[in-house]
This record gives C-alpha cells, structure tokens and sequence, in this order.
C-alpha cells in the first residue's frame, strides 16, 4: 500500500518527463567490470573495541558527507517536525540494545552530530528501502548473490538534474566494512557509513544476506510505535540481521533466525548458503514468515529474484523490476551465471534506476564481495 502512494504521486513525475524515460533495454552485456572510480573501498571494524569506539575512524572519514546528508534530510521535513522526531530519537536511544546504542553514540560523537539525528538515520533503514536481490547457482553448484539497493524514493526529486538529493547524497558514503574479531574476519558488510545494522552480507563458507523492505500497512512506523508502547517484542531488522551474520555458522542456522524472530517491520530477506538448493527468500510479517520461498532443484530452479512484492502476486504497475530482471536472467543462462553476469542484469534498466546507489556482488565460498558505486544516466525510470 506504502508504494502505491509513492509510485502515485511519482507517476506526475514521470508523465511530466516521458521523453526521458525508456521502459524496455536490451539486456546489458557490456557493464562488467566496472570503472575503477566506482569501486567501493573496504575498511576494517575492530570487534574488541568498546562499541562506542568502533566506528570512530571509519566516521570520521566521512564526517562532512554524513553531515551533508543530515542537512539535506533536514531540507525536507519543516523544522518544528524535525526538531520534535529527534528529540523523540534521543529517548529511544536509551531502550536500544546496548551494543548498538553503544556504536550509536559513537557515530554520532564522531559526526558531530546530535544523538536524535545519528538515531533518526539508524531508524531510516528500517522502513524506506527498496531493493533488487538475486541469489542463485552456476552449474557447478557455486552460489552467488547479488543486489542493487535503492533508497531515497519521495526524498527530494530535483527536476533539473532528474536525480534523488537523497540517493546522491548516499553515494558518497558507501565502504565495505570487514568486521573483525581478534584480528580475523567474522563477516564483511556493505554499509552507509553511520548505520551500524547490516542490509549485505558475506560470511565465508556459511551464507549471504540481503534484506529488501516489503511494503505492507502493518509496517515499520506501527512496530516502532508498539515497541515504544511495550507491547511489542520485535527486535530492529538492521540488528538482527547483524547479530545473525555474527553468531549464525551456517545457512540452517541462519534460515531459522530469520524465520522465527519477532521483527518490528516486515521485511524479505534473501538467504544464500553452500550448496545448489540453498536459496532463500523468506517473507516476512512483523511477527511470523508468511512464506519462505527456496529454489526446486527437481525442477531445474537455479535462481530467486526478489524486489518488493510478495513472489506469489503480481508487482505494482508502475514499479516493475521483476519482469525485466527474470527477462536478463534467463537471457544471461545458468552458464554464464558470475560477478559478470549479475553485474550486467541489475546494470540494466529498470533494475537499475535513480534510485540505485549501489550494487554487490557476493560469492560465499571465497567471502568475497565486490560493490560498485551505481548512477544510471538519462533515459532513466525514477524508480
């Protein structure tokens, strides 16, 4: 319901600019590799610091572009609103996980920013991302996992440049962090700097994960305010994926948490494992999987792809991703099923879109992942 409003104020948009916009493109064969000015740098995170320390470096690396990104937020929400959201951001801080409330206040020390804002930006991930993610197997049986993750829609369309201010100015925060404990890789995660839970994931010969928001009335804003209430026990999507990517050994392991722990916002998460057959999109309502979905090898299934609709109903109209994605898909063939290959199917529109401001590439067995910084140039879809 939350897109059909979106994509309904949106369409004055696109009407308004048709001459910009192209709805079919061949499948891409031609985007891997990537420039080398789009490569998004890695960064270590020392688990055996204090949570209030770990992100210090990495924050203040970016201290001005995390600065920039707040006052463009600010930009768009009348200034008594915003002022009474962070004031309301700052107390629920105090019944985070102390972990994370932790790193938190770190990010925002860092920043220099007030508690409410680094909170508030926390908060933002839960409920306001759209996304495509495919996991899936070569014919050797060699898992990859990708996605685009797209942000910023309804946060100020600039009709000169037909770009998102937003998701222009979360380009310039992306890193690839290796978390690491004891002086070993635990995981590594594709981050905006400044959010401490985990939207991409590889975790080295056990599984991958993306999380892509389902759009549903029941959603983020109603669990938050239960859980502010006390009657609700969800647990933040951000930190569960997380504490799933730090204490889950394996594929099994990790399905089950996914599955059975009460959130505060429905959410998809895509699941990857080791083996041909374990692939994963669960769908999830706030307290319990309303389907998990998994490829059949009985039936040659090879691959999921999963945007923001419910696999088993059709998408909205005007926001299509998983038809042009499958079309690429079975275009690219199981046999060519790579970095290459997924990086050229979500490098072609409308997969990729205005809102792309980045796409992974995960494969499991190495714990590698590569992450590409994401424009996509007039004729462009706006989502």
């Amino acid at each position: 319901m939350k897109c059909l409003v979106y994509c309904a104020i949106l369409l004055v948009v696109m009407v308004s600019h048709s001459n910009s916009f192209v709805i079919d493109e061949p499948c891409r064969t031609d985007a891997y590799p990537p420039p080398a000015n789009t490569v998004i740098p890695t960064v270590v995170l020392n688990l055996d610091l204090e949570p209030e320390q770990r992100w210090k470096e990495i924050v203040g690396t970016k201290k001005a572009e995390l600065q920039d990104l707040l006052e463009a937020i600010k930009q768009l929400v009348p200034e008594k609103i915003m002022n009474l959201i962070t004031i309301g951001m700052d107390k629920i801080e105090q019944w985070l996980p102390p972990t994370y409330a932790g790193e938190i206040k770190g990010v925002a020390e860092a920043a220099g920013l007030p508690l409410g804002e680094a909170v508030l930006y926390n908060v933002f991930y839960e409920i306001f991302t759209a996304c495509t993610s495919i996991v899936g197997h070569d014919t050797q049986g060699k898992l990859y996992h990708a996605r685009n993750l797209d942000f910023g829609l309804m946060l100020g369309w600039d009709d000169k440049t037909n770009t998102w201010l937003v998701s222009e100015k979360l380009r310039k925060l992306m890193l690839v962090v290796d978390y690491q404990k004891g002086g070993k890789t635990v995981f590594k995660a594709l981050h905006f700097v400044g959010y401490v839970g985990v939207l991409t994931a590889v975790k080295q010969n056990a599984f991958t994960l993306t999380m892509n928001e389902r759009f549903a009335l029941d959603g983020g804003f109603m669990g938050i305010i239960e859980w502010l209430l006390g009657v609700s026990n969800g647990q933040w999507m951000g930190f569960l994926t997380r504490d799933v990517m730090l204490n889950a050994t394996s594929f099994s392991e990790a399905k089950a948490l996914l599955t059975n722990t009460e959130l505060l916002a429905p959410a998809y998460f895509i699941l990857g494992g080791l083996h041909a057959g374990e692939e994963a999109v669960i769908t999830r309502a706030r307290k319990k999987a309303d389907d998990v979905w998994t490829t059949n090898l009985n039936k040659k299934e090879w691959y999921l792809l999963e945007t923001n609709y419910d696999h088993w109903k059709d998408v909205f109209v005007l926001d299509d991703r998983r038809t042009p994605g499958n079309n690429c898909m079975r275009n690219m063939t199981q046999e060519r099923m790579s970095f290459k290959g997924l990086f050229n199917v979500l490098s072609t529109r409308s997969s990729l879109n205005k809102l792309t401001t980045y796409t992974a590439l995960m494969q499991v067995n190495d714990g590698k992942i590569e992450a590409y910084v994401q424009n996509c140039p007039d004729p462009c879809w706006p989502w």
